[in-house]
């Protein structure tokens, strides 16, 4: 495929969507989930390939059903587990299909549903030697036992309730109501033979909310332990991530990591299934947005010892080294995404790969020679590849894309743009631009902000694709401002607290070093963003009137509304004092707007709630004073989409808006209403 992909959506809601890489025991299978449109395009579906870990064999489908495949494992004999909500995987005694357990023979042959409880099955491990199975499983609070958790379904099913008794914070995650069923941890011994299911058994019973839609959890390769985060409630509405050891035999819990300061996060059992690698977070307050680093802690017991505290990046997916020497860690860096080896003893850190890439999903070979990853970069999509843990290079494998024949290319190129902050800091930014872009035809500028408030523009965007406008031919610059990732935590506290303040004044700077390129049309900008980035287009709306039209999206407008209304108000409390929301708040600021805006939002996103976007929406159109009642704004609304917008069609309509409101108000044409939109 060409960069037609990029210059007709159709084509681009078709590119293929990889996620989730698991290496089989024996290091001989690697498999990796694969999302594309369903056949009314109206979903994404997602079926699981194996890619060979040689690079001698093209990109195999192993999977394929109108519900798709996702939550791949493999069990020690080289069976592959998935899940799936096929037709086949209802309960006894259920109407539509939950998510079950199947199982695929390793020496092939038709798979076959090994679990499937009545809430559905997610998070499957399995034990590397005695292949005892590990998962999730969401069963009601009053529940005694999958069997009777099935029983208390039917009944509130057949009496129609759909209310939801809530005894404690949160009530809401991202786009989806929390509760009535919380998850638990089940464990089984191992597949059995034959057509029989696994004998799940319930290792935790009902515990609340603590394992909540974060939880993260390991086995110890004997099958006799397992470490998962653990939520403890704290005053206030607050709470806290632990990590937690429990006996598989007796369901035991034990504390093995816990400080009021802190927060502990994907725990990963050495290899030996003697420590655990933990990513340690230090809790961040108004002033100052706290620290991250790995520690290890013995599995039987003891306190935790820091590894990377003096390492001024923040790192995570900690991956052992099979010889339980060193971990392989992911950690921002420039406006990159390397991968690092990380000394389980010393703490010492070595970079592993040394291009531009963001690496995602990091598997070890058994031998501990490579590395196998996703890798990503603003200028590429995910692609598997292994990566010589001797640090001798980076090789791509034969991926799906290929196989497909969708191996989409760019429309353009890549620079980067360095500039200073008022404040003498180096800044750096992105800048994606046309193949035809410099003196002679210089390309309309769109300055394009990240989300987050923490993160940086470093892996491929499948949401936010600065590609797509510069195929209409845009220059997309996408710029790294205070508290983004990747430049060390004073980098962050820059900005920290006072969003209005350093993040504002390093993307003028960034936009004023982009618009001195010669690809670049410094008489026709625009400004857009999404979540936090929508935040301070909003902001950037309010503090000047350089840029000829702005969209927002998702974004943060009331910060006094914003705080109590989010999914996690207990966290921005302690990130924002009520002053620092009131004096960085964008709505305070409405009057100075002038530049048309495009405001966009989902009823169902749960991190920044509609009624942003609704009191924005009103706050412009108040305020505008033609006779006639018209207004240059437009606000695009979305009942069913959440903070992200997903499905492919939806993805088309958000596009085709968004471009043809830069094109009215950026290139001088007439306003044409996308045709989805009717």
């Amino acid at each position: 495929m060409t960069d037609d992909a990029f210059a007709d959506l159709d084509a681009y809601v078709r590119l293929p969507r990889l996620s989730g890489l698991v290496l089989s025991p024996d290091g001989r299978r690697l498999v990796v989930g694969v999302a594309t449109p369903d056949l009314k395009k109206n979903r994404y579906t997602t079926a699981l390939w194996e890619v060979d870990p040689a690079g001698e064999r093209p990109a195999r489908r192993l999977t394929r059903s109108a519900e798709g495949e996702s939550g791949a494992a493999f069990t020690p004999g080289g069976d592959l587990l998935f899940v799936s909500a096929r037709p086949d995987s209802a309960a006894d005694g259920e109407d539509a299909p939950k998510s079950a357990l199947w199982l695929q023979p390793a020496g092939g042959g038709d798979a076959r549903v090994v679990a499937a409880p009545a809430g559905g099955i997610g998070g499957v491990l399995v034990a590397a030697e005695a292949g005892t199975v590990l998962a999730g499983a969401p069963a009601m609070p009053s529940a005694t036992s999958l069997d009777h958790d099935a029983e208390v379904r039917k009944a509130r099913r057949d009496a129609g309730v759909s209310a939801i008794l809530h005894e404690s914070y949160p009530i809401r995650f991202w786009d989806h109501d929390l509760g009535p069923d919380r998850t638990r941890l089940v464990v089984a011994d191992g597949v059995p033979a034959g057509e029989d299911r696994l004998d799940l058994r319930d290792l935790t019973g009902h515990v609340g909310g603590a394992l909540d839609d974060e939880a993260s959890w390991d086995v110890a390769p004997d099958g006799r332990t397992v470490v998962t985060t653990w939520v403890v409630p704290e005053e206030g509405g607050s709470r806290r991530t632990t990590v937690v050891a429990i006996d598989v035999a007796t369901g035991e819990r034990r504390v093995l990591a816990d400080d009021a300061g802190h927060e502990y996060e994907s725990p990963r059992i050495s290899p030996d299934g003697t420590r655990v690698a933990i990513a340690v977070y230090r809790r961040s307050t108004p002033h100052d947005p706290g620290d991250y680093w790995m520690s290890v802690v013995p599995l039987a017991g003891g306190e935790p010892v820091p590894l990377t505290r003096d390492w001024d990046r923040w790192p995570h997916a900690a991956r052992w080294l099979p010889d339980g020497s060193a971990f392989v860690v992911a950690a921002d860096d420039q406006g990159r995404s390397p991968l690092w080896r990380v000394d389980a003893t010393t703490g010492e850190v070595t970079r592993l790969t040394p291009d531009d890439g963001a690496y995602t999903d990091p598997r070890v070979s058994p031998d501990g020679q490579w590395v196998y990853a996703l890798r990503s970069a603003v200028d590429h999509p995910p692609a598997p590849v292994r990566v010589a843990l001797d640090g001798s290079g980076v090789h791509p494998l034969p991926g799906p894309a290929e196989a497909l024949g969708l191996d989409a290319e760019i429309p353009g190129r890549l620079e980067e743009v360095t500039a200073t902050a008022e404040d003498g800091t180096p800044l750096r930014a992105w800048l994606a631009l046309p193949r035809d872009a410099g003196p002679q035809s210089p390309a309309p500028l769109l300055l394009w902000i990240h989300g987050g408030p923490l993160g940086s523009w470093n892996a491929w965007q499948w949401r936010w694709n600065p590609w797509l406008a510069v195929a209409q031919g845009y220059a997309v610059v996408l710029p790294d401002p205070g508290i983004s990732t990747g430049y060390g935590r004073d980098f962050i506290a820059r900005g920290w607290g006072a969003w209005g303040a350093e993040p504002f004044t390093d993307l003028m700077a960034i936009t004023d070093a982009a618009e001195r390129h010669p690809g670049v049309d410094e008489t026709r900008t625009a400004a857009m963003g999404g979540s936090f980035g929508g935040y301070m287009a909003n902001w950037v709306a309010g503090h000047t009137d350089r840029f000829k039209a702005i969209v927002t999206h998702a974004s943060l407008w009331a910060l006094d509304q914003f705080g109590p209304t989010t999914d996690a108000s207990y966290y921005w409390r302690r990130e924002l004092t009520p002053e620092m929301a009131e004096a960085n708040s964008p709505h305070r600021f409405a009057d100075r707007v002038t530049s048309p805006m495009l405001v966009i939002h989902g009823d169902k996103d749960y991190r920044v709630p509609i009624g942003e976007g609704l009191r924005l929406w009103w706050d412009l159109v108040s305020r505008s004073a033609a006779e006639d009642g018209s207004t240059p704004h437009k606000f695009l609304y979305f009942p069913d989409e959440n903070h992200w917008i997903l499905t492919p069609h939806h993805v088309k309509v958000w596009y085709s808006t968004v471009f043809a409101f830069l094109a009215h108000h950026v290139l001088g044409k007439d306003w044409e209403r996308p045709g989805l939109l009717g």
